[in-house]
C-alpha cells in the first residue's frame, strides 16, 4: 500500500491529479509490490502510451529514460509491462477496455456538465479508481515482448550536415541514401 506522501509526490512530479495519473498510481503500486523499486536498472518498465499514467511509473518504480530502464513504445495503448532482470519475472498490465469512458459516463449522469461539474466528475473518477479492486482496472498477463537489453553507452559521431554529435546507433551512413555522409535523423528527412 502506498503512503499518502508517495501519492502526493507523484502528483507533485506530474503537476496535477487526474484519472490518468490515478491509473498509473495503481499500476505502479502493483508493480512496486510484485517487482520492487529500481534503484538502478534491475526493474524495467515498457509503456505503450505517453498518457499521464507513465509519470507515476517513473516516479514510484524508479524507471527512467536516463537509466535506460524506461522504454516508450508509441502504440497508443494503456498497457504497461514490467521486468525484473535478476530472475526474468515479467508481467503486462492492460487497462480494461472502456473503463475510463464508462467511469466518465457514470459520473456525468450524476452531475451537471458545467465547469464545476466537470471538476467534481474528475475528482469522483479519481476517488473511484483509487478505491477499485485492482482486477477491476487491469488485466494482468505475461509480457508480450522480450526483456529490453541493458542500457549501453554508444560512441558519438558528428553529423556531416548539422555538425552536432549524435549517438552512433542513430546515424545513417548508407551510401545509396546519403552519398557516404553521416546524417542524424532530422538531417536525413
Amino acid at each position: 500500500m502506498l503512503t499518502q506522501a508517495q501519492i502526493d509526490g507523484v502528483i507533485a512530479f506530474h503537476g496535477h491529479h487526474c484519472p490518468g495519473l490515478a491509473f498509473g498510481i495503481r499500476a505502479a503500486e502493483w508493480a512496486f509490490r510484485e517487482f520492487g523499486r529500481a534503484e538502478d536498472e534491475e526493474i524495467v518498465a515498457v509503456v505503450e502510451s505517453d498518457m499521464c499514467a507513465v509519470d507515476a511509473i517513473q516516479f514510484l518504480n524508479g524507471c527512467t529514460f536516463g537509466k535506460g530502464n524506461f522504454v516508450f513504445l508509441d502504440y497508443g495503448k494503456n498497457a504497461f509491462s514490467f521486468f525484473r532482470r535478476s530472475d526474468g519475472k515479467n508481467a503486462r498490465l492492460v487497462l480494461r477496455g472502456g473503463l475510463l469512458s464508462d467511469l466518465r459516463e457514470q459520473e456525468k449522469a450524476l452531475l451537471p456538465d458545467d465547469l464545476e461539474g466537470r471538476d467534481r466528475i474528475r475528482r469522483l473518477m479519481i476517488d473511484r479508481i483509487m478505491a477499485m479492486d485492482f482486477d477491476e482496472i487491469f488485466i494482468v498477463g505475461p509480457a508480450q515482448i522480450p526483456m529490453p537489453e541493458k542500457a549501453r553507452i554508444h560512441q558519438s559521431i558528428q553529423c556531416d550536415q548539422c555538425g552536432e554529435g549524435v549517438m552512433a546507433t542513430r546515424i545513417l551512413n548508407d551510401s545509396r541514401q546519403t552519398g557516404g555522409r553521416n546524417l542524424c535523423v532530422p538531417c536525413r528527412k
